[in-house]
């Protein structure tokens, strides 16, 4: 199950690819009209089920806040560093060769351990991001499973693969009916992964 929070539509995508072979603003197509709908085929967006969720929502706000707490965690390091270079430069011309190489080296080390961190964190932030996702997908696959059921599907697509369909065949929105009743929000927490020097066995 594809548990990524974006989603396009096929039919806006048509729409701007429309737009820009004409280079000018065209007015509203017209509405599409839509044959019956196909007994048993059904389609579903997980992704947009999920994105546009409470829970899901949920989910972003909290992922917002998370990134936010890793830059005010960052930025003291950050501007340590850009002081101290910048002081460095000044300095250039007052210090000998071995006293500047000393001084610089010292502080590629900090920069080198610094970028380091951001990686770190960053991996943190999608490991974050890529549990709370598989935790409403875990909730979402029941509902989907009870809904094709519940509408004797035969076939159920991947909305986001098809460009049109009636919408009397597309299960999203109940999903996301269910989905809300069921979850709206849960702890998240930043995942703490291990450095290298952290994981590496001890001598």
């Amino acid at each position: 199950m594809n548990s990524k929070m974006t989603f396009a539509g096929g039919a806006a995508a048509l729409a701007a690819l429309a737009l820009a072979s004409t280079g000018a603003a065209q007015s509203a197509p017209p509405p599409v009209v839509n044959g019956p709908p196909i007994s048993g085929l059904c389609i579903v967006s997980v992704n947009q089920a999920i994105s546009t969720s409470t829970v899901g929502k949920y989910v972003g706000q909290r992922m917002d806040q998370l990134v936010q707490q890793v830059k005010a965690e960052l930025a003291p390091e950050e501007a340590s560093i850009t002081t101290d270079g910048r002081a460095l430069d000044a300095a250039r011309p007052t210090l000998d060769a071995a006293s500047f190489d000393r001084r610089a080296t010292a502080l590629r080390g900090r920069i080198q351990a610094l970028q380091e961190k951001e990686a770190l964190r960053q991996k943190e932030i999608q490991a974050t991001e890529q549990k709370s996702v598989n935790r409403i997908a875990q909730e979402l696959d029941p509902l989907v499973r009870q809904l094709y059921q519940q509408n004797h599907c035969s076939a159920l697509l991947d909305k986001g693969s098809v460009l049109m369909a009636n919408p009397a065949m597309d299960l999203t929105p109940a999903a996301i009916t269910g989905l809300n009743g069921r979850i709206q929000q849960f702890a998240i927490e930043r995942e703490h992964l291990e450095t290298p020097a952290a994981a590496a066995p001890g001598r």
